[in-house]
């Protein structure tokens, strides 16, 4: 009855717990199993003739906090071929000193946001083991939805310093990475694709990367190409921001100072303000016509991007467009001279609501995965590290 409650306790069928040793920081478990016929592996018959028997330590997965080894004592067949083997057990693939369980522990591990150290710490291998598990596992490509955004992210990887991230901004899950972002290997990579499969495609979302809309007009002629809304939107705040810092430039230096320490109140929505911080951007406002100008512009933008109606916001938009190209800021005619060429995507991104949201949160853990792991190298690890975990 003991045996039988620590067989459960351990999780392994068909062994017998000979003795337990427990150690300052392991556990030694010696197993045994019972004999029975085995195939010879060179003549095909069955034999239960024991040759010798040898002990072998497995590492298994930890017990109780302590690394978990068990200490099995193996027999060795004699077939009357004269062929020699070893007995085969479930819980132990060929070849192998660790558990399959243990394996498909570190695989399970992976997932988490953790270094290839600190899983090998925990599951008591060698970090070069981890690894070579990590190198077993492979990720195709799924097939393509209606809807795709693709982004760059720096991976620092042996292909180039930026790589390429293909994700379905509706089901919001990575579809692919790609070793870098040149058109030449994005070229390659579309045209891998059924052609059947491009053509379901509806939505393609990127930023204002001029070779993302020209391969997506070629190799996905039915989707509609949308802009991703933080793009556009920073336009305006970098507009804003550019008239703030010229203006400075002729203001003493502790006036300067406060405007740059101040420089929120101006970016951030008005009417969300508190009271005083209204009275306060009011003030910095009055100093000059163009940032008073400027600020009006971007307010009124913000209004746009808010609205919910398209209709009403197709035809504000063209109207800032025209009061921004007849304003006389430098900074915000060039603002409306990139909103008149990229004008079709961008009322697609108000039209559908589609964004690049998701591709930039995974982007944003991609960095974090890689500050933890000091940088990985290998783009095939990198790739598969990558959609092992956020898959």
């Amino acid at each position: 009855m003991h045996n039988y409650c620590i067989n459960k306790l351990i999780d392994l069928k068909e062994v017998k717990i000979k003795n337990i040793i427990h150690k300052y920081d392991s556990v030694d478990i010696f197993i045994e199993t019972k004999a029975k016929f085995h195939t010879c592996p060179s003549c095909g018959s069955q034999t239960k003739r024991i040759h010798d028997y040898r002990k072998q330590k497995i590492k298994d997965l930890p017990l109780q906090m302590k690394h978990c080894n068990l200490i099995l004592k193996k027999r060795r067949y004699l077939c009357k071929c004269g062929k020699k083997f070893s007995e085969s057990y479930d819980f132990l693939a060929r070849y192998q000193q660790r558990s399959t369980r243990l394996t498909k522990f570190i695989v399970n591990e992976l997932r988490s946001m953790v270094t290839i150290k600190d899983v090998a710490l925990k599951a008591n291998v060698s970090s070069t083991t981890v690894t070579r598990i990590l190198d077993t596992i492979h990720y195709g490509s799924p097939p393509l939805k209606d809807s795709i955004s693709i982004d760059e992210f720096k991976g620092n990887a042996d292909t180039g310093k930026y790589q390429c991230i293909v994700v379905n901004p509706k089901q919001k899950y990575i579809m692919d990475i790609l070793p870098n972002r040149t058109q030449a290997h994005l070229v390659t990579y579309f045209k891998s694709i059924n052609r059947s499969d491009r053509h379901r495609v509806k939505f393609f979302v990127c930023d204002m990367w001029q070779p993302y809309v020209d391969l997506a007009r070629i190799y996905y002629p039915n989707a509609q190409i949308i802009i991703d809304k933080y793009h556009f939107i920073r336009q305006v705040t970098w507009a804003i921001e550019n008239v703030r810092k010229r203006l400075q430039k002729s203001m003493p230096a502790n006036l300067r100072k406060y405007y740059k320490r101040s420089h929120k109140l101006i970016l951030s929505r008005y009417q969300n303000l508190k009271v005083e911080h209204k009275k306060a951007c009011d003030l910095m406002l009055h100093y000059n016509d163009d940032l008073r100008l400027a600020h009006m512009l971007k307010e009124w933008f913000y209004e746009i991007c808010q609205e919910p109606k398209y209709s009403i916001q197709r035809t504000q938009f063209y109207d800032w467009i025209k009061n921004a190209e007849s304003c006389g800021i430098s900074e915000f005619e060039k603002c409306a001279t990139t909103y008149r060429h990229w004008g079709k995507e961008i009322l697609n991104a108000f039209k559908y609501g589609l964004t690049n949201g998701p591709t930039e949160g995974f982007n944003n853990k991609i960095k974090v995965l890689k500050r933890i792991s000091f940088g990985i190298r290998d783009f095939n690890r990198f790739r598969t590290r990558i959609l092992h975990l956020y898959n």
